[in-house]
């Protein structure tokens, strides 16, 4: 029978059909990870929801977030209401909504009000991530930074009255959050800000907003974290306090805030993120003054950021589900094209990028845990604080290229919205990328903390335990090393620019001593170890056989 258009039509039916129905089910090595950081008695307990939860996400979640992102059913704004009262409000079509119920139903928020929460908590959020943002995901990431906030250093009053719903599973009741740092004259400098804190004279600890902020993504969020300046404060970052500022008022009244407009992104584009004018809003203080921005960056940015390579490391592995399944069906020169050596190079670079920023995330997200319960030492922030930072920026990164290559191995087809997930995965990463940090300025953070505060010595201190029983990454550490070593002698312009690869390379070694320890398939490791830290050496047959054997699996 000849191979003609019908044959092509079902062989594309039949690639959609065969998707997984079920995001853990088809991750061997999210399981692996899990079992090796969590531990087995860990696994048992968390197996259950995390199945559960990975069903939802390909099935109910999957379809209502491809919904959602048709251009006709983005969100609009609506500033008022149909009799003029001011609501500044965002109107979401209903399949925002179905699988913003599916994804807090979850019950992943609620990990998090014990120390040591983080693994559950972001294996979940891993999961929802296979959807890409889905409007819901970088919410999710904000309400974790308010619950970590509020437990570290709110006050008393705050946690009971709010902690109870951030953490809540049922959507009709529960409190989101949202982080409103960004303003037009500084982005990254968020030392620059300028918005001001008013104190109100006859309420300690309340104070009045005023001024402009430039990047507010989940405007309509429950309770927003905001960084204002207190008259007379000094300048920079060190001026700044934090602050919390509620939708709405006790009385039910809409707080003092006006949304200007919406963003049109390139990608997370079912997110409403809008400019905000804060005209005296209402908002409590949190924590002291002074430690202002400490507490934003430990306890706010820190977990956006390891939210954000987990989100990345989600949507990488989506990529490669949809790309491995497309080439085990998709015929081309009389056979399928994942029978050809270099679509399998191309599976089996994806496949091993991929396992490696899932075991080094989570790997990082156990240390973190230890840390919060008390098991650690205080060198291990240290650790946690580096490695968090290089590695928020490597797995964006990586994802990209997972994501864009498997838009390569469908071709003209990787390209269409319609056809598959992976345009909107690719436009929702580049948002990743630039969310909580571009890459100079997190590799910038990385060196100054390096050079001041001597941090890199506990970060070696913990990848060099790691590597111990690999030789060769005992080698490679010791090399990096010296590399950054070399470094503290060279103008600040050369450091400068010698700081993207090393940050790759401390990121990679990370990675692999994770994999090393972690079980990764011995061949999974190979490749990635090959690709990334060793010399290029041409293909032989030896590689040839690694590719076949690492492309077999998604």
């Amino acid at each position: 029978m000849a191979y003609d258009h019908q044959r092509g039509r079902e062989d594309l039916v039949d690639f959609e059909a065969t998707q997984p129905a079920n995001f853990f089910a088809a991750d061997l090595h999210l399981q692996r990870v899990l079992g090796r950081w969590g531990g087995p008695a860990w696994l048992e307990r968390w197996r259950g929801p995390l199945e559960r939860f990975g069903a939802d996400c390909a099935t109910i979640i999957d379809a209502a977030v491809r919904q959602n992102n048709l251009t006709a059913n983005l969100p609009a704004l609506e500033r008022f209401t149909a009799v003029g009262e001011r609501c500044e409000e965002v109107a979401h079509h209903p399949s925002f909504h179905l699988a913003g119920r599916a994804i807090y139903g979850s019950g992943m928020m609620a990990a998090l009000a014990e120390p040591g929460g983080n693994l559950a908590a972001l294996s979940h959020f891993y999961l929802s991530s296979h959807v890409g943002e889905a409007g819901h995901n970088c919410p999710l990431a904000c309400t974790a930074g308010v619950i970590k906030v509020l437990g570290a250093v709110g006050g008393d009053e705050l946690k009971a009255r709010y902690l109870g719903r951030l953490i809540s599973a049922d959507y009709s009741e529960l409190a989101h959050g949202a982080q409103f740092l960004t303003e037009v004259q500084g982005g990254s400098d968020v030392g620059a800000n300028s918005v001001v804190a008013e104190p109100e004279p006859e309420e300690p600890g309340v104070w009045r907003l005023r001024g402009e902020k430039w990047f507010c993504s989940n405007v309509t969020a429950d309770l927003c974290l905001v960084t204002a300046r207190p008259g007379g404060a000094s300048a920079g970052t060190r001026g700044l306090g934090l602050f919390l500022m509620p939708r709405r008022l006790a009385d039910g009244s809409l707080n003092r805030f006006f949304i200007r407009r919406l963003k049109d992104k390139i990608g997370t584009r079912t997110l409403p993120t809008a400019e905000l004018d804060l005209d005296g809003a209402l908002a409590w203080q949190v924590g002291p003054l002074a430690d202002g921005f400490r507490n934003v960056m430990t306890y706010v940015i820190n977990t956006s950021r390891i939210f954000n390579a987990l989100g990345c490391a989600g949507m990488a592995h989506r990529a490669c589900l949809v790309a491995h399944g497309f080439a085990a069906r998709r015929q081309a020169f009389g056979a399928a094209i994942g029978t050809y050596p270099m679509t399998q190079a191309t599976l089996a670079m994806m496949r091993a990028e991929t396992a490696a920023m899932v075991s080094g995330s989570f790997y990082l997200v156990q240390v973190l845990d230890r840390l919060e319960r008390g098991e650690l030492g205080g060198e291990a922030m240290g650790f946690v604080r580096l490695a968090l930072n290089l590695n928020k920026r490597r797995a964006a990164l990586s994802a990209h290229e997972v994501i864009n290559a498997g838009i390569e191995v469908l071709a003209g087809n990787g390209t269409i919205e319609t056809f598959s997930v992976l345009p909107r995965l690719l436009r929702d990463n580049v948002v990743f990328e630039n969310w909580e940090g571009s890459h100079n300025v997190l590799l910038l953070q990385a060196w100054r903390d390096s050079a001041s505060r001597g941090l890199h010595r506990a970060f070696f201190t913990e990848l060099a335990a790691l590597a111990a029983p690999h030789a060769e990454l005992r080698a490679l550490v010791d090399e990096a090393r010296g590399q950054l070593a070399e470094m503290a002698a060279l103008d600040a312009s050369l450091v400068a620019l010698r700081l993207p690869a090393l940050g790759d390379r401390l990121v990679y070694l990370l990675w692999a001593a994770a994999m090393a320890n972690d079980g990764t398939p011995a061949a999974v490791l190979e490749h990635f170890l090959a690709r990334r830290l060793r010399p290029p050496a041409p293909a032989d047959a030896g590689f040839l056989a690694r590719v076949r054997e690492v492309s077999a699996e998604p």
